[in-house]
């Protein structure tokens, strides 16, 4: 396995010369020292943590895992670790895009998501440590009091503490209305929390001083289902430095990012204080979960570059057989199986999809700097439906093609792919859990096609088709975007009709929209991507002529590549569509199996 290396040309490409961040970051309050060079600055130093500290620790952390000490109750996270991460305190990366208010630097999200995506790349389990600490500081800024956001956001801010989001109980995991974690009013403005949490990652280790737990649970008299549900703050120590009774039962055994504490969370009467509106937790907790739910996407996102950034360089060293249309290397006893067709599909692939995935995450970035700062209130509006719409997608359809791109890398890699030393079928496990937590995939589609476009009769769904309308019209006839063109025409009609005909056959049986939703979620997938990609092929097309030939044809055949062999999948995604809900529902329980 080679040794990462951030992508930064790519960072640039796609910043400022795709999206050109650096014609609106500067012009929205707050940002106006967020300039191109500070951008290039911030990129170059995370780059050189996450290649220098982050990534050497990526196969021992794997390996090593995290220890659990059931007489402490405390959990030792893998050697380096905890080094590594009061490195990245010390370079005031926790800080970046934090409020200045609480000691933040107040960077904007188009520079924190590239970061982020370079960490997953380099080590996801290491990475899910500030990741869940920034989710912590997302929820009580929003939703917290001013006494809360003083007590706690400057640490989180500046590292020293960790937090956490604990939703998921033994007997429920997205049905957070059966959950059973009980609140009950302590007479002094805290609440006593007792009950089980499991699958919290980063529940427990030795990183920071502190950790803040965000625990869902339920009020005496609140309603028996997610509108009575809240949210509180249970920090690990109080504030003169004694133990909450929240306590880590055990550690999961997973099948990957091992280097991750995911806890069981017992909380015995731990003291806690109710953040944002009683019975309102929900809705407190999905500003954490959007967020969580983006950093998921940028999971599939990372290990998809590491994935082809391993298998692109064993096919251009690994000698095995001769080309088909004759020997490319004749001083060789081998050709390099870079040459062979089936390998340079898996290269592509991954390429492709990693390449686009990366331009929807800046999209999405912007628009959330957009939707923050924007001072015009129909810009702010615009971008949160973009986001809302996309967020879903963002998770599900980068998670899934970041899965297929990791296995893609260790096939690749035959026989040596399936060996551990060569890291390959670490990234595979470590990506598996990424279409899983945060509401599986299968959940976000529901949310895309349920409450994204069907709830609203498809506003914000209108609002992103007129975009890429608009492109199509005003590339139209242009050759050299021939290739794209008509073909996303032709998908916007059709998106058009199936959105309108599952609607429709909804209205009369809701398993209709369900039998259709992972299908439709993966069809505006390859919309976004396709668009993004015509975007990036008319970019490069442009600069041709100007010195880096190579880096634009490289984009213009990938972008050619990804509408000639990925989004033809349209195709079969509709006629799946149109198939409705029938094959699914129609064979009785019983009948699965004799």
């Amino acid at each position: 396995m080679p040794a990462y290396q951030a992508p930064l040309r790519d960072f640039d490409f796609v910043l400022h010369e795709l999206i050109k961040v650096q014609d609106i970051i500067p012009t929205l309050p707050g940002y106006e020292e967020a300039t191109q060079d500070i951008f290039r600055s911030y990129l170059e130093a995370a780059a050189q943590f996450c290649e220098s500290e982050l990534a050497p620790l990526n196969r021992q952390g794997d390996e090593e895992g995290c220890h659990y000490d059931s007489t402490t109750k405390s959990v030792t996270t893998p050697p380096g670790f905890k080094e590594a991460y009061q490195q990245y305190c010390e370079l005031g990366f926790p800080a970046l895009d934090c409020d200045p208010a609480y000691g933040g630097q107040g960077m904007p999200k188009a520079l924190s998501f590239p970061i982020m995506e370079m960490q997953c790349s380099s080590n996801v389990a290491w990475s899910m440590y500030p990741g869940l600490s920034h989710g912590a500081y997302s929820a009580i800024h929003a939703h917290g009091t001013e006494a809360q956001k003083a007590a706690y956001l400057p640490k989180l801010v500046d590292g020293s503490w960790t937090g956490t989001m604990c939703l998921t109980e033994p007997h429920c995991g997205t049905d957070l209305g059966l959950l059973k974690t009980r609140a009950e009013p302590n007479g002094d403005g805290s609440y006593s929390i007792t009950g089980t949490k499991i699958f919290i990652s980063a529940g427990e280790h030795d990183m920071s001083d502190n950790i803040i737990h965000l625990v869902l649970a339920r009020l005496p008299d609140s309603p028996k289902d997610v509108k009575g549900i809240s949210l509180f703050i249970v920090p690990k120590f109080h504030d003169d430095g004694s133990r909450n009774p929240v306590a880590c039962g055990s550690l999961e055994h997973k099948m990957g990012i091992k280097a991750n504490a995911t806890a069981v969370i017992n909380l015995d009467g731990a003291k806690g204080y109710l953040i944002g509106e009683v019975n309102k937790g929900l809705s407190c907790m999905f500003t954490m979960m959007n967020a969580a739910r983006l950093g998921c996407g940028m999971q599939g996102l990372g290990i998809g570059e590491a994935s082809f950034q391993g298998a692109l360089a064993y096919a251009r060293e690994r000698l095995q057989m001769r080309s088909l249309s004759g020997d490319k290397c004749p001083d060789k006893p081998a050709d390099p199986i870079i040459v062979h067709p089936d390998v340079r599909r898996m290269l592509l692939t991954q390429k492709a999809y990693t390449e686009a995935g990366r331009a929807l995450t800046s999209l999405l970035a912007l628009q959330l700097d957009i939707e923050d700062k924007h001072p015009d209130a129909d810009a702010r509006q615009d971008a949160a439906d973009l986001v809302a719409l996309l967020t879903p997608v963002a998770k599900a359809f980068m998670t899934d093609n970041g899965y297929e791109a990791a296995n893609l890398g260790m096939q690749v890699f035959g026989g040596h792919g399936y060996i551990r030393e060569w890291g390959m079928e670490q990234l595979v496990r470590d990506c598996r859990i990424s279409q899983i937590y945060e509401g599986t995939n299968g959940i976000q589609a529901i949310d895309l096609l349920g409450r994204k476009v069907l709830m609203d009769q498809g506003q914000k769904l209108r609002k992103f088709t007129k975009q890429i309308h608009k492109f199509c019209q005003a590339n139209e006839g242009n050759d050299k975007l021939a290739d794209y063109v008509a073909p996303l025409a032709k998908l916007l009609k059709d998106v058009g009709e199936v959105t309108m005909g599952i609607g429709m056959a909804g209205m009369q049986n809701r398993d209709e929209a369900g039998a259709a939703a992972t299908d439709y979620l993966r069809l505006i997938g390859h919309l976004s991507y396709a668009w993004l990609w015509a975007q990036m092929a008319e970019v490069a097309h442009s600069k041709l002529g100007g010195g880096e030939d190579g880096f634009y044809q490289a984009k213009i055949l990938t972008g050619r590549f990804y509408m000639a062999k990925l989004f033809p999948e349209v195709h079969s995604l509709l006629a799946k569509l149109k198939a409705g809900a029938k094959p699914l529902m129609e064979l009785q329980d019983e009948h699965f199996a004799f």
